[in-house]
């Protein structure tokens, strides 16, 4: 079931999820970059920790880094992520490994703004918006 879709604008694509809880958010978020980058992955596997410092306990601006974490990895290391291992919110820091190969991804972003930035909680769960510069 895709709990995400993608808002089209010039110049920019919108990202809003839907999610039940807080860590899928952040599942999604990466399932989302992932068919966004998706391209040839016939490269060598990679595997990556990130590990975001969380200061104010604040989910959108730790859901851009997320975001700007996974474009860097796109953009340096040419790394096509495939599948997100572990997650995990521990006291101040944000932790997460992955999988993926080094390919060519396919669409690359620029950035990821605060433009429209959303995230709350809602009676059925977590919603967020987040719009990305390509």
């Amino acid at each position: 079931m895709i709990v995400y879709r993608w808002v089209e604008h010039t110049s920019e694509l919108q990202l809003e999820i839907d999610a039940r809880t807080l860590p899928q958010v952040f599942a999604d978020a990466f399932d989302a970059f992932a068919e966004l980058v998706g391209g040839r992955v016939d490269g060598e596997p990679a595997r990556h920790e990130i590990v975001l410092s969380v200061e104010n306990g604040d989910p959108a601006s730790v859901l851009v880094e997320w975001l700007e974490e996974l474009i860097f990895l796109a953009e340096t290391e040419d790394f096509v992520p495939e599948r997100l291992v572990s997650l995990m919110a521990i006291d101040d820091e944000f932790r997460a490994e992955l999988e993926g190969r080094r390919g060519h991804p396919s669409h690359l972003v620029k950035a990821v703004t605060y433009h429209r930035l959303l995230f709350e909680e809602r009676p059925d769960g977590w919603h967020a918006r987040v719009v990305l510069d390509v």
